[in-house]
């Protein structure tokens, strides 16, 4: 069965592009131009892939983003902003999207990370346990939760394989651009930003003190390593 991407998007060219573009990649496509149709598709039908527009008519993308979440936790969400601030981009994340692209953008590096994002979804993990700890936090990769101090999180598609890639390479710096590649299916060209704003994020999670990590480290002028 094709896996079915939702777009929730009010611009029709760009709707256009897209389900041109992932229908020739043999993708079935639903659309919406309002982000209640998109709640409700994904509530009636589903989707493997959900591409929102924070700006849209109705509701705006990040509270579209957060109602799937409540109902839906693991669904990969990409969200798709025409706002260059890296705060905007930070709260899309914390409101439980996977991903964002900054437009206007690349259909093509789009669609390597949708790509990218279901090779990954396809493959068993290479770490042995669906749990692991971090610290004093225990992360499990099947149910996308990490425990900590009795509290939970729930963790996006892209923040479970960011955690694994570190755990199998715990103790070891790992390169910006090697994440990039392997997890999202791009180049580093441009997307560093990308790396570092999901490290924000789960610092958030993991961290007594973002600002003094003990856990997920940076490696200056090259990338991350974790320090379970």
């Amino acid at each position: 069965m094709n896996k079915r991407v939702l777009i929730v998007e009010d611009e029709p060219d760009i709707v256009r592009g897209l389900t041109d573009a992932l229908e020739f990649e043999g993708f079935d496509v639903v659309s919406k131009g309002f982000g209640k149709d998109g709640v409700r598709i994904m509530r009636e039908r589903g989707a493997d892939c959900v591409i929102l527009d924070l700006m849209l008519p109705d509701i705006n993308g990040y509270a579209v983003c957060e109602e799937i979440r409540a109902f839906n936790p693991v669904v990969p969400i990409i969200i798709l902003t025409a706002r260059g601030q890296e705060s905007d981009k930070i709260r899309g994340l914390d409101a439980g999207a996977d991903d964002y692209v900054t437009k206007p953008f690349s259909v093509a590096e789009l669609l390597a990370r949708i790509k990218a994002m279901f090779r990954r979804l396809g493959r068993a993990a290479p770490v042995d346990e669906e749990t692991f700890s971090i610290g004093d936090a225990v992360v499990d990769a099947k149910k996308h939760v990490l425990v900590r101090a009795r509290k939970s999180w729930p963790l996006t598609f892209y923040e479970v394989e960011l955690l694994k890639l570190l755990y199998e390479r715990r103790d070891q710096p790992v390169a910006r651009d090697e994440i990039l590649e392997k997890i999202w299916g791009v180049d580093g060209r441009g997307h560093n930003r990308t790396v570092d704003n999901f490290i924000v994020k789960l610092r958030k999670m993991l961290e007594d003190d973002g600002k003094e990590p003990r856990h997920i480290l940076t490696v200056y002028g090259h990338g991350y390593k974790l320090v379970p």
